[in-house]
């Protein structure tokens, strides 16, 4: 389990941690809890997301259990440095839909000693490295990566898959959309699709000529 450092107010230094993983993994959820720990330390604390995650509340951090953080949605990650001016502690959840500002932004957080906390997917629906978070993980001190349950076998699932056959990279969507995988079960269901698409694709064509 992740154990939180503590701030020595005459020395201070700043750190990033990253909590990453999965769909329906907890990402959010640990998130609100070191945050609400801060809190109960009395330290100042801000939390941010992403302007185009609505799916739960406008304002407020959500997680898939309905454990909610009162926060302030951001067009961009530049917005935050002066919005956190005052504050010890700083999370930023769904970093995954922020450009790459983000690494540069919580850096300099970091770097005028405040405690980071970001949360996001370390990986989009095709299994391949989600926007800024890898890079966000390379220079945080602190990472954890936390995992679902496999639907199909019930091993720990550290994959998104995507029910919809669209092709943006963004494709905000809950259960109805996404559920989690092991492995193994992702790939195979990835080639599967991917087989499926490439036959309808071909039908089509031939109905066309």
């Amino acid at each position: 389990m992740f154990l939180e450092n503590t701030i020595n107010y005459t020395k201070q230094s700043g750190w990033i941690e990253v909590i990453c993983g999965s769909m329906f993994s907890g990402k959010t959820e640990e998130l609100i809890r070191r945050l609400n720990r801060a809190r109960f330390a009395m330290q100042k604390v801000e939390i941010f997301k992403p302007l185009i995650d609505k799916r739960y509340d406008e304002m407020k951090v959500v997680s898939h259990d309905e454990n909610s953080i009162a926060g302030t949605p951001v067009e961009s990650p530049l917005e935050i440095p002066l919005l956190a001016a005052d504050c010890d502690v700083v999370g930023i959840d769904e970093a995954q839909f922020f450009n790459e500002s983000i690494v540069e932004v919580c850096n300099l957080l970091a770097n005028q000693g405040k405690r980071v906390i970001v949360a996001g997917l370390d990986m989009d629906y095709l299994g391949r490295p989600f926007g800024a978070m890898p890079f966000l993980m390379a220079t945080a001190e602190y990472l954890t990566k936390v995992h679902a349950i496999c639907v199909k076998t019930g091993n720990l699932a550290n994959y998104s898959h995507r029910f919809s056959s669209g092709k943006n990279l963004v494709e905000l969507g809950e259960k109805d959309s996404y559920e989690p995988l092991s492995r193994a079960e992702f790939w195979k269901t990835l080639k599967s699709d991917q087989e499926n698409e490439n036959s309808a694709e071909n039908k089509q064509n031939s109905i066309e000529k």
